[in-house]
This record gives C-alpha cells, structure tokens and sequence, in this order.
C-alpha cells in the first residue's frame, strides 16, 4: 500500500482560498481541436453535476464523502466545488450497471467515448474501492467492472478498449485482428494489467473471492500466454497492427510488428497507456506494472484458488522481468545521475522522456510499483520535472509533462496530479494544487490537456478519470485531516 505523504500542517493549504476567478456557465465549442471557454461570471460556484434524475449511477456512501470532504474545505469554496463536480464524474456519467443472468455486469464509458478501456475503466473506478464495504450497491457495481474486465481479456487478450456486445463500432478497419466485440485493438501491456490490480485491491478491500472463478484463471492464463510472446524469444509472436492515417503514433512501424528488441526478459507493448506507439518496444513504467500484478496474481491463485503451479508461473516470469528492468532500465544520465529510461530496446539503445498517462516514471509509487525513496526513481523524478525533459512544458498557465497524443506545449492535469501523489514536499504539493485549480478554465472540472500559456485552450471537456482522479487527490491529502 502505497503511504501517505500529507504533514498534518498542510492542513492550513486547505483553509487557505486560492485567489481565482471562477468562471461558471462556460460555453464550450466542443468541435475545436483546443475547446475554447467564454466565461459567464453571473452565478458563483454552481454545481456542475448531471441533475439527480439523470445520474447514471448513486452512491449513498460516496455522497456522504463529498459532504464530509466539502465541510472539512468549507473556508476554500473553489475547491470544494471542484472536488464535488469531479469525485462522482465517474459515477455519475460513465457507468452502466446491470444484471446480467444474475451476475453483476458493469460497463463504463471512458467519457466522451462510448467504449470501455481496460487501463480507463479500472483507474475511473479505483478511487471508490476504499468505500466498498460501505455501501452494498457501489460494491456490486465493482464487481461487475472486474467481471466484464475478465471477460474482455478472455474476448481479445491483445485489444485495449471494447464494445458493450458486438456492436462492430470503432476501429474495424485497422490491419489488426478485429472483432465486433472489440472497438480499439492496440497491444498495451498495462490493459491486462489494470484489471488485476483493480480486482487485487477489490479482495482486500472487502474480503470478496467470489471474482476469482474460472473466467479470472482464464483471463490469467492469457496475460500469462501474451506477456511471454511479447518477450519474443523466438519470433515477434501472432500481434500486428496497421492503422491508415497521417498520424504516425496511430501505427506501428517495421510492418506493424514494432522496432527490433533483443530478448533479455522485458516485456514489448507496442502502444503506450497514451495509445500512442512506443518508439523502442520495451516501456519500462508498464513492465514495472507488470512485475507488481504478476505478484499480486500470484498471491490470489495461491491463496484463493490454490493453484500453485500457475502461481509459481507468476511470480517466476516477474522476477525475470524485474531483473531485466534493473539491468537493462536503468541508465546514467551526465546530469541526474542514474535514472529509469522510458523505452529501452535490450541493445543498448533507450528514451529519455516521461508520458503523462499512468503507468508512467513520475507515478511509479503511485502505482506501488517503486519505493518514493528509491534514490534512482528520485533522480529520475528530478530529470522529468525539468527542461532536461522533452516532454516537459511550462508557462505562462502552467507547467507539466505532455506528449505526443496531443502534441507541443499541451500541460496534461494528470501529470500535476501524479507530481502531487508522489511528493513528500508542501511546497511543492501547494503548488501542484495551486495549478490545478488555476487550469480547469473556469468550468470546474479537470481536463485531458491545456496550453501552457493559456487554460482556455484545452482538449476533452469531460475525461472522467482525470475528473475522478482529482477527486481521489484531494482524499489522499485529507484523509489525514480529521473532520469536526
């Protein structure tokens, strides 16, 4: 579990309002490459939140948070109004529950696309797994999201995002293997990765084994069979992917096999969390993932289900990949010292960059899959926060990791967010809160990406997991705060 690193005396951040103008009843031309905002300042602090009667999905518990959380930041009206807007986003517009031949089925929307990543929808929903015991409906509703992520894995062990049934919609013209159960079929090692860590904590969090039956061991058995064709030991293995386009992160080079990669035991993913392609196939913050869900697998098919032989295979396959990591991974750089590169090929070659999108360098404690005191992970921090760093922008507006998915001086919020999960520093946490806040454009939410020098200009309106991240954020620094 990953600690908190909140001093109670931050607790005067929160007592502190912020001087931002708010800029509610934005009207936003949701055809614009960069959205652009025409604030209306005639109401203050007006709920941004669906009507009750059009929320998807209500959770007594999580309701009862946001009243909590709102009374503790009663002297900081913005952001307990952004925290408000942002924790239920989720909830409120991107889950649809069911049932289905009385077993609980759970499809979520990653926004503003009708489709269900495995990486999206295990994050988006992550931040109320804490609050599952509490409320019978909220604990059901997860279940069903590991359910339906079992099911998806069993469906296509190489595709990231899914239709609700065989819809055909999405991407069916990709040179790629595609199915009408399938809506995007980009290979990315943290889509299989997500939905074991969403179930790992599941378990913990309630007690619940009842997920880990026959389609977990199925799904497991296929994460087993692809992460070890994507060692490519013996050959590039059965994936492929060939997109038309005049965006080359949208295809894979070297006939949509990937880059060469010597097998030294990583992993290849040929599409970052981004679902952009990688430029050397071995992404060092998915094979970090890989190793910690390979574990925590192992733990629940030996402790759950009994098999030890599949959990050996688990936890022999991490190890290798872990090993791999420390020799292959980790590089010296003339000014930081040693740090973790963000692709690596096994010959020798590597990137030096971040990608603002989870799993990436900057949120490895956060993803409990490195130490906050690991003095490379540190070094490496230092070097991504800095100009020393490609895909670090900053401005007039703000500064923070971008990438190629949206292109030049585009800040991403998540970046901001994971700066903030992973300090041990108030100043600095003050600071990424500060910058939040001073982004979302007046509407109250958070978005995919803004200008650097100007918030107005920014891309998707509503991104629920950075919405709901915010709001698991702003839990994490007062989780510590006792409320009167």
């Amino acid at each position: 579990m990953r600690q908190s690193f909140l001093p109670f005396y931050l607790f005067t951040f929160f007592l502190f309002p912020l001087s931002v103008d708010a800029q509610e009843n934005a009207k936003v031309d949701i055809h614009a490459r960069y959205t652009k905002i025409v604030p209306d300042n005639t109401k203050v602090y007006e709920s941004k939140r669906p009507p009750v009667e059009e929320r998807l999905f209500v959770s007594d518990v999580i309701e009862k948070k946001i009243k909590e959380v709102q009374k503790l930041l009663k002297d900081n009206p913005r952001l307990a109004w952004m925290f408000a807007n942002c924790f239920p986003n989720t909830l409120e517009t991107t889950v649809h529950y069911r049932e289905i031949d009385g077993e609980d089925d759970t499809f979520v929307y990653t926004g503003d696309i009708p489709a269900m990543w495995l990486r999206d929808s295990g994050a988006q929903v992550w931040p109320y797994v804490q609050f599952a015991n509490q409320d019978v409906k909220l604990q059901k509703m997860i279940r069903g999201v590991i359910l339906r992520q079992f099911k998806c894995i069993n469906i296509d062990r190489y595709a990231n995002a899914f239709n609700d049934g065989p819809t055909g919609a999405g991407w069916q013209k990709d040179g790629t293997r595609m199915s009408p159960d399938v809506f995007e079929r980009k290979y990315e090692i943290d889509s299989l990765c997500y939905p074991i860590r969403l179930a790992y904590m599941y378990w913990l969090v309630t007690g619940d084994a009842s997920v880990f039956g026959d389609i977990w061991k199925q799904a497991i058995a296929n994460v087993l069979l692809t992460f070890r064709e994507q060692q490519r030991k013996g050959d590039v293995g059965p994936y492929r992917f060939l997109r038309e386009t005049n965006r080359m992160f949208d295809t894979v080079g070297w006939d949509g096999y990937g880059a060469p990669v010597k097998p030294v035991g990583l992993i290849a993913s040929l599409f970052r969390p981004s679902d952009d392609a990688t430029i050397l196939p071995f992404l060092v913050p998915s094979n970090f993932m890989a190793v910690t869900s390979l574990r925590k697998a192992a733990e629940v098919l030996r402790n759950v289900n009994h098999d030890e032989d599949l959990a050996t295979q688990c936890e022999t396959l991490a190890q290798e990949v872990h090993d791999a990591l420390m020799e292959y991974a980790v590089v010296d750089h003339p000014k930081y010292g040693k740090v973790y590169a963000y692709e690596v090929d096994g010959f020798g070659n590597h990137l030096l960059m971040d990608d603002p999108n989870v799993p990436s360098l900057l949120a490895l404690p956060y993803m409990d899959d490195v130490a906050v005191d690991d003095p490379i992970y540190q070094n490496t921090r230092r070097f991504l926060w800095s100009d020393d760093n490609p895909t670090f922008f900053r401005g007039k507006a703000g500064e923070g990791i971008g990438g190629p998915h949206i292109g030049y001086d585009m800040v991403w919020p998540m970046s901001i967010m994971m700066r903030a999960f992973t300090s041990q520093d108030e100043k600095e946490i003050r600071e990424c809160m500060d910058m939040l806040m001073q982004t979302d454009a007046g509407t109250g939410f958070i978005h995919e990406s803004f200008h650097k020098d100007d918030a107005t200009h920014y891309t998707r309106p509503w991104f629920a997991w950075q919405n709901t991240l915010f709001g698991e954020l702003v839990l994490h620094l007062t989780k510590s705060l006792r409320i009167d």
